[in-house]
């Protein structure tokens, strides 16, 4: 006898933007899909941390250009001061902004156009909040690579990965998942899953957004 699976709850959205149209208009977009609730605004980055605080989210959609307390420092505020902290995406309206880069390096997950449909968006939450994968990988790859030094200064754990673990990272910032890695190198999702840890720890990253900026930064990405 087989019994329903519990289902899921909803993704706990807060929303930060200066602007209230965007605000509502990101509200209406993500409040009409079943599995999103939207549990907190801000219009600074001020507000945003205490909103966070109160509200828990899974995923904070992020302005990066706000008065006061921008994004990037709101971000850096959140990850520092929270346990458990949400995952970030920052939304933007130049892709190849430094200050998008300085808000991935801060430790948030992606990055998301304002000129963005809503399907995009909708997708993009569900993808930071419950998935293994990048957001929008060849979009985080140029512009890690945009703008990683010229001349990348020696990072000490490139020389501690294992071979394995070199190749899970270049897999990581092609976007795959943990099982199409799996496939590409031909071992078990258990193996990978374990790969994948060592390789956030040896790099001291977050999650693979910033194991990818670490890996332009350093200089691996290119061989070197």
């Amino acid at each position: 006898m087989t019994t329903p699976e519990t289902p899921r709850p909803p993704i706990r959205v807060v929303v930060a933007d200066d602007e209230r149209m965007v605000r509502t208009a990101l509200r209406a977009i993500l409040s009409a899909e079943p599995d999103l609730a939207v549990v907190g605004e801000a219009a600074t980055g001020e507000e945003a941390v205490s909103v966070v605080r109160e509200a828990a989210p899974d995923v904070v959609l992020m302005d990066v250009r706000m008065p006061g307390t921008d994004g990037i420092r709101a971000t850096e505020q959140i990850l520092a001061t929270l346990a458990d902290p949400p995952r970030i995406v920052v939304v933007t309206t130049f892709e190849n902004d430094s200050y998008v880069y300085d808000a991935l390096r801060a430790g948030a997950s992606g990055f998301l156009l304002k000129r963005a449909d809503a399907d995009a968006l909708v997708q993009a939450v569900r993808l930071v909040a419950r998935s293994d994968t990048l957001l929008f990988p060849a979009a985080v790859r140029r512009l890690a690579a945009d703008h990683a030094r010229v001349h990348p200064a020696p990072a000490p754990w490139v020389a501690r990965l294992t071979g394995r673990e070199s190749e899970v990272l270049r897999l990581m910032a092609e976007g795959l998942t943990n099982a199409e890695i799996a496939r590409r190198m031909e071992v078990g999702p258990a193996t990978v899953k374990t790969h994948v840890a060592a390789v956030l720890a040896k790099t001291g990253a977050r999650d693979r957004t910033q194991a990818v900026i670490a890996a332009y930064e350093a200089g691996f990405m290119n061989g070197r």
